[in-house]
């Protein structure tokens, strides 16, 4: 496909120079590339915040102005920040997404995770066990959050890696991770253990009903003693 234009000169210069090579690459200073785009140093450096604020790039006082691997994270992160803050129930909108996401790519994801994979996430699972069985009592918000995105996490998408991260963050800034009934607590890893007995023994159908099971109880969840 025919690459186009950019409406910023500095990104134009991150496709044209490698935008797409693994790693971070160093960049020549503002002043340089200034001369070299016939730009403004004051223009680019609005368009290098830009790209900044996208993740695309990062700029430190002694490193300089880097180029970054490619996540489209920061970009969802900040729209659905911005849209919660206008109206809280785009939460549950988006929650919605990442639901019909995770069922989506269930089958595809679980199979390409390894042994260490499986192992992992039976540590993440035992390690939630005991916070919830200790004294006192501990919500394994952590632990959640990392065997979710631990099941995706070999997939090459970075736009389903990125709306799934994006979710978590908002789950934990509208207070999600806050407070919670401990018998929906129970609930939830008696789930979570479900999917990952399923997965370790290759029976990813029932894997992939434990999972539609649980997205669910997010509509059921209790907030202060009372369900939703």
């Amino acid at each position: 496909m025919q690459r186009g234009k950019l409406a910023s000169e500095f990104l134009d210069y991150l496709v044209a120079n490698g935008m797409n090579e693994p790693g971070s690459q160093r960049l020549p200073p503002l002043n340089e590339l200034s001369k070299k785009l016939g730009v403004s140093v004051a223009t680019l450096r609005e368009q290098m915040e830009a790209a900044r604020t996208l993740g695309l790039v990062e700029a430190r006082p002694r490193t300089g102005i880097r180029r970054l691997p490619y996540t489209f994270l920061p970009a969802v992160r900040q729209s659905l920040s911005y849209a919660i803050a206008l109206d809280p129930g785009f939460f549950d909108t988006f929650a919605d997404l990442r639901q019909h996401i995770e069922s989506a790519y269930w089958f595809e994801a679980v199979r390409r995770l390894t042994t260490q994979d499986h192992e992992a996430l039976q540590a993440l699972l035992a390690q939630a066990w005991e916070k919830l069985r200790g004294s006192p009592i501990q919500i394994p918000q952590a632990e959640h959050r990392e065997f979710h995105l631990l099941i995706y996490r070999r997939l090459e998408n970075p736009f389903v890696l990125g709306i799934l991260e994006a979710y978590w963050h908002a789950y934990e800034a509208v207070g999600l991770n806050v407070y919670a009934d401990y018998y929906y607590l129970e609930q939830v890893w008696h789930y979570h253990q479900r999917m990952i007995d399923a997965i370790c023994s290759g029976d990813l159908d029932t894997g992939y009903k434990a999972l539609v099971e649980h997205t669910e109880l997010i509509h059921h969840r209790p907030i202060n003693g009372q369900l939703e």
